[in-house]
């Protein structure tokens, strides 16, 4: 019996040995990264007049195929909605799942799927119209209220308006642009959303921005980042250290502008990120200087951050959660030592 179980534990971890590896070789082997994301949450994933996707997570893919692939430019775009997300990560249509995607308890152990850092700190919000006169969610009973199908904001609606009292009536869609027409139609009193999200959509989809208001309040925590395959843990070791290496940058200051001048810095852990010194880009099966080809392709944290939806941006977000560590906010990397 006990050699069976050895012989079983044997195989297990021989075909684990096999899944490690399996996204990095595909992707090498492919030359092009598949990149899952969202075809309408602008600041984060959107296509602009030419067809060409920009924002924070579209960054987080162009870095990502610059680093494994040394290009930028490598990557081919899945746009996913909230309810096919996931089913296309778990059946290898995709390499990885950069979508706007709160990590929960359940998705993590339920789906399959291994939950990558968190690149981006939010909380379920409302937007209305100025002239409905709303200050605060409680102000919303009895309203209509347009939510997204298969989100944690579904859920989170009815959790909060049960355990608050507050009657509103969920008008629940499959998919966001449409949500976005019916809502600044006229159809809905309320939307909501990551608050980011909301911002986003009264930037580009509200036929006049300044009749909306995204309300200060928020219901939930909406930590949002990448999601990879169980059992494929190379990758998912790269997907983690890819969002490590733009906060490290960010703090030792290292940008897109100076990369190659830091390079060749004398400073111990400036050198490690950078791979003058050390092994840490060869032990993930990559190049020594992957994170300086990724830094090169998009800049670091805070840059990605300020041109998608910070001040430099149409959103104009503050940093706020989202700053480092060292300025009050909650990104901090893990020492690449």
């Amino acid at each position: 019996m006990m050699r069976k179980v050895v012989i079983a534990a044997g195989a297990l971890a021989a075909s684990a040995v096999v899944a490690q590896a399996a996204t990095l070789d595909t992707v090498k082997s492919r030359g092009t990264l598949v990149c899952g994301v969202s075809a309408g949450f602008a600041g984060f994933s959107a296509p602009d007049s030419q067809g060409n996707y920009k924002g924070l997570d579209v960054d987080y893919c162009r870095a990502l195929a610059a680093g494994v692939l040394g290009d930028a430019s490598k990557v081919r775009y899945v746009s996913l909605t909230a309810q096919n997300r996931f089913t296309a990560l778990q059946s290898g249509e995709i390499d990885v799942l950069y979508r706007n995607s709160t990590q929960t308890y359940l998705r993590g152990v339920t789906l399959g799927l291994r939950q990558g850092p968190i690149n981006f700190y939010d909380g379920q919000g409302f937007v209305v119209k100025k002239d409905l006169g709303v200050k605060e969610i409680k102000d919303l009973k009895g309203a209509t209220v347009c939510v997204a199908q298969g989100t944690t904001h579904e859920v989170t609606l009815g959790d909060y308006g049960r355990a608050n009292g507050i009657d509103w009536k969920p008008l629940v869609f499959d998919r966001v642009d449409t949500m976005y027409q019916t809502f600044f139609g006229g159809r809905c009193d309320a939307m909501t959303q990551d608050a980011s999200a909301l911002a986003g959509a009264v930037t580009t989809a509200a036929p006049n921005p300044a009749d909306y208001v995204v309300l200060p309040q928020t219901i939930s925590k909406e930590p949002l980042g990448p999601f990879t395959r169980n059992g494929d843990e190379v990758w998912s070791d790269i997907v983690t250290w890819l969002h490590y290496g733009l906060i490290e940058a960010e703090e030792l200051g290292v940008t897109q502008g100076n990369v190659d001048d830091m390079a060749k810095s004398q400073t111990p852990a400036i050198q490690r990120l950078l791979g003058a010194s050390g092994d840490l880009g060869s032990r993930l099966g990559l190049d020594n200087k992957w994170l300086v080809t990724a830094l090169k392709a998009t800049g670091n944290y805070g840059e990605i951050y300020e041109r998608n939806v910070g001040k430099a941006s149409p959103l104009k977000l503050d940093r706020g959660l989202n700053g480092l560590w060292s300025k009050g906010g909650l990104m901090y990397a893990v020492p690449f030592k």
